[in-house]
């Protein structure tokens, strides 16, 4: 072990029954330096910091934190270790401020009177020299989430960590919240600090690391520093092989296309009005007004939780909703879901194991579900089985699902092959227009590149698609149009020519804009 390195995971191997989940993979963190940590989805980089942190233990291996062998069994030991880690899920109590949150499983001298007046010193005094700004007296809940995070960090910072582990932390913030976070990460390791950032996106990783691993499958196959490392090598050391689709090319493409799909192309998606409820019935959307022409891809943009679920779930009248839905210049607002997708629309949605499978379901199945009622898959109350089969093994060939065959559980296939699936069922029906709802979260570089092609595909032939993402660069590479939802409200919109990442940050965050298309 070189000197200077603070932790060393060496030979690490972890097995979930008979997958292996890690397999022999090393990693070693210097004093002051953001080490990303880089792969695909399945690639290991949570289960290899959950070992780090004493969520799990390795099957094989051994880690050293200083230069001694340290034996990690609980969070607890970790952070006595000086390992801290903040996942995707925050971990708080919505209804404690922000100290007690912060302060919360540490042990305090005067417990009986809860006297937080020094520890809201000590979080004062850390949130100014880490550049981390948030009200420590406000409820938490009240606070959107980049603040949240800010929290997090803080509350690792208290409790006098030394390594930073930050699993996918730019998931839900707007490109502002970046651009402060990534400042706070600098100041960290100047003092000292050592940051391991998970991630799979490459620009991310490329604008803040000081040195960067790739894990695949499993193993660790690469690491560099940043000065050595491109976008094109990284891919390489993700996928293991060049990617089909050249981003470049697609973006070209993309600009290309968009200049197709022209104001007087006739208009496929018309939302007039439309609001719906959460399950408490509060607002989760109001007033919603926007179109969707032919040949068209129009996102929606926000950061998560501001009404992108309901919006989706308001046009497939998947709950109750106000407003009218427009189908070619048909009103289908008094239409049920089922209807829906038989007069053309099709949903992919966001939790694809939750709402967009059937788990224990054949692939068979699931590739027909709300067509399965239709000729020529039923004939009256039967199942025309040799139809949905011959149909199931077209589509698993060429939308290159990796399955055994049709009578495969939905349950059993990786996230990117169930992807696979729902797209596979919603473009065999020839959709006229296709929702789609983070439908790369989690995916890998492949699988990404192959729900893209879909999509412009789908684009090619006529189709419209609204794209609700909250993968800025996912919308700016394929989009003719962009709207800001920001508390289930339009914040704005942007045409392409003027995408701009930090005016649409602006919108997310509810900050007033220069609204692109004030007149529609």
């Amino acid at each position: 072990m070189a000197e200077r390195d603070r932790l060393v995971m060496r030979g690490i191997r972890k097995s979930f029954g008979p997958v292996a989940a890690l397999d022999g993979v090393e990693l070693r963190v210097r004093p002051g330096e953001i080490h990303g940590l880089l792969g695909g989805n399945g690639a290991g980089k949570t289960t290899l910091m959950n070992i780090l942190f004493g969520l799990y233990r390795a099957d094989a291996g051994e880690i050293l934190v200083g230069g001694r062998p340290a034996h990690v069994r609980s969070p607890r030991e970790a952070m006595a270790l000086g390992i801290g880690m903040v996942h995707q899920q925050f971990l708080q109590v919505p209804t404690f401020t922000v100290v007690e949150n912060i302060v919360l499983g540490t042990r305090l001298r005067n417990r009986p009177g809860l006297d937080l007046a020094g520890p809201l010193r000590k979080i004062e005094a850390l949130a100014e020299r880490f550049g981390l700004p948030f009200d420590p007296r406000a409820r938490l809940g009240d606070l959107p989430m980049g603040v949240r995070q800010r929290v997090e960090i803080a509350k690792a910072l208290y409790r006098g960590v030394e390594l930073l582990i930050l699993d996918e932390p730019t998931t839900m913030l707007t490109p502002q919240q970046v651009d402060a976070l990534f400042a706070s990460l600098k100041v960290m390791v100047q003092a000292g600090l050592s940051v391991i950032f998970i991630t799979h996106k490459l620009r991310e990783v490329l604008a803040v690391s000081d040195r960067i691993t790739v894990l695949r499958s499993g193993r660790s196959v690469a690491t560099a520093p940043r000065a050595e490392a491109t976008e094109h090598s990284l891919v390489r050391a993700m996928v293991g092989e060049a990617v089909d689709v050249d981003r470049s090319l697609l973006f070209a493409r993309g600009e290309h296309e968009a200049a197709l799909a022209q104001s007087g192309q006739p208009v496929r998606l018309a939302l007039e009005d439309l609001s719906a409820a959460d399950p408490e019935g509060r607002p989760a959307l109001e007033g919603w007004s926007m179109t969707v022409r032919q040949g068209e891809i129009v996102g929606i943009a926000g950061v998560a939780g501001n009404g992108q679920h309901a919006l989706a779930e308001a046009v497939m009248a998947i709950r109750p909703r106000q407003g009218r839905v427009r189908l070619d210049g048909a009103d289908l607002s008094a239409l049920a879901t089922q209807q829906l997708l038989a007069r053309g629309l099709a949903y992919v949605p966001e939790n694809r194991w939750e709402d967009g499978c059937l788990a224990r379901a054949s692939l068979a199945h699931n590739l027909i579900l709300g067509a399965h009622r239709r000729p020529p898959f039923s004939a009256g109350r039967f199942l025309q089985w040799h139809v949905i089969h011959t149909l199931a093994r077209a589509l698993i060939a060429e939308f290159n699902i990796q399955a055994r065959g049709p009578e495969a559980q939905a349950g059993d296939l990786s996230g990117g092959n169930l992807q696979r699936v729902m797209l596979a069922r919603a473009l065999s029906q020839e959709a006229k227009v296709l929702i789609l709802h983070n439908p790369t979260q989690g995916l890998d570089i492949a699988s990404i590149e192959f729900v893209y092609q879909q999509l412009l595909r789908h684009k090619r032939t006529g189709g419209a698609t609204l794209l609700i993402s909250e993968n800025i660069d996912e919308l700016f590479l394929l989009c003719n149009r962009i709207a800001v939802i920001y508390r289930g409200r339009m914040a704005g919109t942007l045409k392409r020519g003027q995408f701009d990442a930090y005016a649409a940050g602006r919108l997310m965050s509810g900050m007033p804009g220069q609204d692109a298309e004030a007149a529609a």
